[in-house]
């Protein structure tokens, strides 16, 4: 039997990919975290499944549920909030199974930075003023940043910001990227994004943390930091451009073998 991870989405059961739904309803044993998920992605599982909320357990307790309940013949699905790619201890995870010699697969989920935006109804990246998205945290309760990471090094780049397991840490992060950003940058916390009692609060570096601390949001949340919140400039992407200029660039060809693309499509 082989153990899957599977990205469980931001937390609304209509998220998830059909492949997690499948792999949910196959599942004999289903390992989650009960702070993230609504009730309704479990309602996936078929009733005699055993249902196991880790969000008391160490990585070695949850280690131990995975390996026996392999070692007794049963389909394993471990639900990871969001996509696993992303702060899900993934790497610690499997290297233990390696350990163990239980076989692990990956299913991808709709990332929480991904819900957020939706929830704004705003693109990330806007021609003519941003082009990259970082996504990071900051060092509380948790394992060192490498050294290179500091957040002001992300920060000069220009890029939209998405800071992950930080909303403890608003007020002092605000003030951190003021000197890049200014106090006028938009920000946007998201918290719970894609359930019901989901939180959204708009706002600049200046006064962002204020409204966090009102609302007393303290987990699961996301904060999103850029001038690609405000929709702004008139600039659009040559994908979808029609002029002459765009006849001439729209062509792109990748040497013997590669494919061209060609007014958006791939051949």
């Amino acid at each position: 039997m082989t153990v899957h991870f599977v990205g469980a989405g931001p937390g609304a059961a209509d998220l998830l990919t059909l492949r997690a739904v499948d792999l949910l309803r196959a599942a004999e044993v289903c390992l989650y975290a009960g702070t993230y998920l609504d009730e309704g992605v479990l309602e996936h599982c078929r009733p005699e499944a055993r249902l196991v909320d880790t969000q008391n357990l160490d990585l070695d307790g949850i280690i131990g549920e995975i390996v026996a309940a392999h070692a007794d013949g049963l389909e394993v699905v471990r639900l990871c909030s969001g996509d696993p790619s992303i702060y899900s201890a993934l790497a610690e995870q499997t290297r233990r199974l390696d350990a163990a010699g239980v076989p692990w697969a990956v299913v991808p989920g709709v990332p929480a930075y991904a819900a957020a935006a939706a929830e704004l109804g705003v693109e990330l990246t806007v021609p003519e003023v941003v082009q990259s998205v970082v996504l990071t945290r900051v060092q509380a309760r948790s394992t060192a940043m490498p050294s290179a990471e500091a957040l002001e090094n992300f920060a000069a780049t220009g890029a939209t910001l998405v800071l992950h397991l930080a909303i403890t840490r608003i007020r002092e992060l605000a003030e951190r990227l003021v000197p890049t950003h200014g106090a006028d940058c938009p920000v946007a916390v998201v918290a719970s994004a894609s359930r019901p009692h989901r939180v959204e609060l708009r706002g600049t570096l200046a006064d962002i943390a204020d409204a966090v601390e009102t609302a007393g949001l303290r987990q699961a949340a996301v904060i999103l930091v850029g001038r690609a919140l405000v929709r702004p400039g008139e600039a659009e992407s040559w994908l979808y451009a029609s002029s002459p200029e765009r006849e001439a660039k729209r062509t792109d060809r990748i040497g013997p073998g590669g494919f061209t693309r060609v007014g958006g499509t791939e051949n």
